[in-house]
């Protein structure tokens, strides 16, 4: 089996069991009532929306690591993108739904009669900024080629912190026990690719540069 192989099936197996753990600490914290409403839903695609993005990273800093193809993970960066786009879509939108349902009205406004606290509050603004920026990055068919892209590039990576903190603070999931440590995990981790994939990025420019 070839390596490229290898990776491909680390990934989408690594990936599921990821998924499932999330769902798993989801049901614990959201399903203890046996109700399944706008407020328990919510969270759970703000989750995989993460967990996705987040699978992004680390899986492209290990293809780099172990020197498989570039196009290796093509197909499972094209179905996990098109589910990204509709999990940051749904997470904020049933919840801004549901606010509105319950006569709150529509954000920021809703969002202030929820959100007293000013670390919340922040929170809700990393959440806003990561949610701007990773609707932005959908322009990349289009302005990738653009001198301009690299900012929005760095925006997405300074969203992931931002979502990481947002869910840090008011996730109910990360709260508190065994999933909160796995939530630290994925943050170390995701620095750890982060460095490596600007290390590997540099270190081809100043080959290419040198040839």
């Amino acid at each position: 089996m070839t390596i490229e192989r290898k990776l491909q099936l680390a990934t989408w197996i690594g990936t599921g069991a990821l998924v499932a753990l999330a769902v798993l600490r989801w049901t614990q914290v959201r399903l203890t009532d046996g109700e399944l409403g706008s407020y328990e839903l919510f969270p759970l695609f703000g989750l995989l929306a993460f967990i996705f993005m987040w699978t992004h990273f680390v899986s492209g800093a290990v293809r780099r690591l172990v020197g498989a193809a570039p196009g290796t993970l093509r197909t499972f960066f094209s179905v996990t993108s098109w589910l990204v786009l509709a999990f940051i879509l749904l997470h904020p939108g049933i919840f801004v739904f549901a606010l509105w349902a319950d006569g709150l009205g529509l954000p920021p406004a809703s969002y202030l009669s929820v959100y007293v606290d000013l670390g919340a509050r922040i929170a809700l603004l990393f959440g806003s900024f990561g949610l701007v920026a990773f609707l932005a990055y959908e322009l990349r068919r289009r302005y990738k080629k653009a001198t301009w892209w690299r900012f929005v590039e760095y925006a997405n990576v300074a969203a992931m912190f931002a979502i990481f903190f947002h869910a840090l603070t008011l996730g109910g999931e990360v709260a508190s026990g065994w999933f909160r440590v796995v939530w630290i995990v994925y943050g170390i981790t995701l620095v750890a690719a982060i460095g490596y994939n600007y290390y590997y990025s540099h270190k081809k420019k100043e080959e290419k540069h040198r040839a």
